[in-house]
């Protein structure tokens, strides 16, 4: 059961609710430098996410649709909506609607290479396998983890913690539908073990894999408690939209909440050399948290 709560102002297309509410739509004015401004700050303090100058136009057509369903006239008049909502739910919708959740199954295929040859031979003893996804978007990444440790540890539990800042990416990843042309570069062997044919032209994640994942709301930038420590985390291409310090804090918080010789796998895009952490440098992309005495992991 996904963790979050409901977001009124998007549908499952990342349109607009209220004007199926009945609210006539209204003409916006052009999205002001100001405005811009104003929206950059809050959504950096809220999510960490850092809209650069030059990004007006994305702000401009992903928040035209929410502003003109509200029925506000501009840009300023919806910021000031989204800042008056004691709920943060007008607030969740902004961030959804500027998120970015591009992903693909096996995306980055030599992170799961390299998962397979050196990560999974040292977990072989354990009864349940927890990954995490952190940051997985609309699910792809979670599945292929799935799919991949059922491959390669038969018998074993597995559990994924799935989590995003996204309600509507969480929705989709949540239902685990995709259409056949979002499957293509699946494995032929994992349609047919893992993946349940729904008519016309999509694929449903198999119930009894389904089941081994967990999803809930996850503001990485906010302070959260490690609630356990994993061997394996995957947070990738999301600090690529976040300035150097809450990387840097991100990173911190990742790190507790891996195992002593833990992995921390990151976008190929977003390497941490310009960053202050305590992981040591495994390969590009892939970090490890140095091990303690007993530690399951080891160094290929």
């Amino acid at each position: 059961m996904v963790k979050r709560s409901n977001n009124p102002f998007q549908n499952s297309s990342g349109g607009s609710l209220d004007h199926q509410a009945g609210v006539a739509a209204v003409d916006v004015c052009e999205l002001r430098p100001q405005e811009f401004e104003e929206i950059r700050g809050l959504v950096h303090r809220a999510a960490g996410i850092d809209l650069q100058p030059g990004k007006e136009e994305l702000v401009s057509a992903r928040l035209r649709r929410l502003v003109r369903g509200g029925g506000f006239r501009s840009f300023q008049e919806y910021y000031y909506s989204v800042l008056s909502d004691g709920t943060g739910r007008a607030l969740e919708g902004m961030i959804d609607a500027l998120t970015t959740n591009h992903t693909s199954f096996l995306r980055e295929a030599d992170h799961f290479d390299f998962l397979r040859q050196h990560v999974l031979p040292h977990l072989r003893r354990r009864r349940q396998i927890d990954f995490w996804s952190a940051g997985c978007a609309t699910g792809e990444e979670v599945w292929t983890l799935a799919f991949l440790l059922n491959d390669a540890l038969p018998g074993k539990m597995v559990h994924i913690t799935a989590s995003d800042i996204s309600n509507q990416a969480l929705t989709f990843a949540e239902r685990a539908v995709y259409p056949a042309a979002r499957c293509e570069g699946v494995p032929r062997e994992w349609l047919r073990r893992y993946f349940v044919e729904e008519p016309p032209d999509s694929y449903r994640v198999a119930p009894r894999i389904r089941a081994q994942a967990t999803f809930e709301r996850l503001n990485l930038v906010e302070q959260f408690a490690a609630r356990r420590t994993y061997p394996a985390i995957f947070c990738r291409n999301v600090m690529i939209y976040f300035d150097r310090l809450t990387q840097e804090r991100v990173v911190q918080r990742l790190a507790a909440c891996l195992e002593p010789g833990g992995y921390l796998f990151v976008g190929h895009a977003e390497g941490l050399t310009r960053i202050s952490h305590s992981l040591e440098y495994v390969r590009p992309a892939i970090y490890r948290k140095p091990e303690s005495k007993g530690a399951i992991c080891s160094r290929p």
